[in-house]
């Protein structure tokens, strides 16, 4: 569809907040920044925190941490959703969730042996930010264009995302590997300063977006009970699913899924360093394997989904993850952690795009989407505190987090048993 300079101008700038936002989630939420928490942690021999007379592992309270900070977006993510409607200013609030984690990423460059809360208190602050300025990003799509426009927009953002915090990714890669470009001995100061880079680009693209998207405009008005009513639609949604067949079913088996996910993608580094004490270099290599082997496995997925339908795609999504987080327990070599991470990238893609377009074609064919998709964001985000809680408190049980991935197996298996009584065929042709 052909259009005017002005419509171009604002996709793409709606598109570039991928670009500015997704190097923050790869470089610092998975790949540096779990590394280097946990290096400064050993540097200053610190073993736990102490919270309310409990002494928490240091990697349980980084688990702990990243649970509560899901918890209250996934607490304010009605509020935030219905506050964009009813506003007139989302851009305003966007630009303010931007800075907020700006200068969060900012203040990890403070973060050392010396000042250990700040291990804690950034990434929590940060990733709230990050959140919340989804919430104001997403809601911008159905106002700028047309519902046969959508997907190809929203796939144009999400590939500008990916190539964006990859570069950003081998760049750090590069320059923590090879200290002595900069006549340092070793990556820690280079590694404080990437966090600060991350800032600088989510902040500089973030306003190159910005400046291209309009200032909005209020869709209803704040009424009395306002706020009631946008959570208030999340609990009238739950009670709906039973009256569609299988609907039930499936979102209680996304909810395990997403809690074994979401819970790989914001600890595997963390686990590697811990469990198997690999260098950085080994463990970002493995992350951006993760990623390049992942657009395979998006292909793949898709291809299989219209071979064996959506259900059975998942399924199969479901065992595969089960078998992975089942080895992880017993790997023992770096050259064993690429393969692992290769497994991960082919299934990783492949399941959550699956679970939403399956969502999508078991929802009740005349009702209004958006709340449900709303409740579907919820339920993910959701899901991410339960694995990120049962994972800390395995870990402060017993030491070992190695245990962590048999629990996530565990989670992928409730969820196979779950998915395999949801009627198949009518989600065979969802993707």
């Amino acid at each position: 569809m052909n259009h005017d300079p002005a419509t171009r101008r604002v996709h793409h700038g709606w598109a570039m907040y991928d670009w500015a936002n997704s190097s923050y989630s790869l470089v610092i939420g998975t790949a540096i920044y779990p590394i280097y928490y946990s290096a400064v942690m050993e540097a200053a021999g610190r073993t736990q925190f102490s919270l309310w007379g409990l002494a928490f592992s240091t990697t349980a309270a980084y688990t702990f941490c990243m649970a509560a900070a899901y918890l209250v977006v996934s607490l304010g993510t009605p509020y935030l959703s219905a506050l964009a409607e009813v506003s007139g200013s989302k851009k305003a609030f966007m630009r303010r969730f931007i800075y907020t984690g700006t200068l969060a990423c900012f203040a990890m460059y403070f973060f050392t042996a010396e000042s250990p809360l700040l291990g804690l208190i950034t990434p929590f602050v940060a990733s709230i930010a990050f959140a919340g300025s989804l919430v104001f990003y997403n809601s911008y799509l159905p106002e700028i264009a047309a519902p046969e426009e959508q997907d190809s927009l929203s796939a144009r953002g999400f590939a500008l995302g990916y190539f964006g915090s990859a570069l950003m990714l081998m760049a750090a890669l590069a320059f923590i590997q090879n200290p002595g470009w900069f006549g340092l001995d070793g990556p820690g100061l280079i590694t404080r300063w990437t966090f600060v880079a991350v800032g600088v680009w989510w902040l500089g693209w973030g306003e190159y977006s910005l400046r291209r998207l309009p200032e909005g405009h209020a869709v209803g008005n704040r009424q009395k009970g306002w706020i009631r009513a946008a959570y208030q639609q999340l609990f009238d949604v739950a009670k709906s699913f039973r009256a569609t067949v299988g609907l039930e079913r499936f979102v209680l088996g996304f909810f395990f899924a997403s809690a074994g996910v979401q819970t790989v993608i914001l600890i595997a580094t963390l686990f590697g360093s811990q469990a198997l004490q690999l260098e950085t270099s080994a463990l970002i290599t493995t992350v951006l394997l993760i990623q390049f082997v992942g657009i395979l496995g998006s292909w793949l997925f898709a291809r299989l989904s219209r071979l064996m339908g959506n259900i059975r795609a998942l399924l199969l999504a479901g065992f595969l993850w089960m078998l992975v987080t089942f080895l992880a327990y017993f790997i023992q070599s770096e050259l064993q952690f690429y393969v692992l991470g290769a497994g991960v990238g082919l299934v990783l893609g492949g399941i959550q795009s699956l679970a939403r377009s399956t969502f999508s074609q078991l929802l009740p064919r005349a009702e209004e989407h958006v709340v449900y998709f709303s409740f579907f964001d919820v339920a993910e985000k959701l899901a991410t505190v339960l694995g990120m809680l049962a994972v800390g408190w395995l870990e402060t049980l017993t030491g070992d987090l190695r245990l962590a991935a048999m629990l996530l197996s565990g989670f992928f298996a409730v969820a196979i048993v779950l998915w395999v009584r949801v009627p198949w065929r009518r989600a065979a042709h969802a993707a």
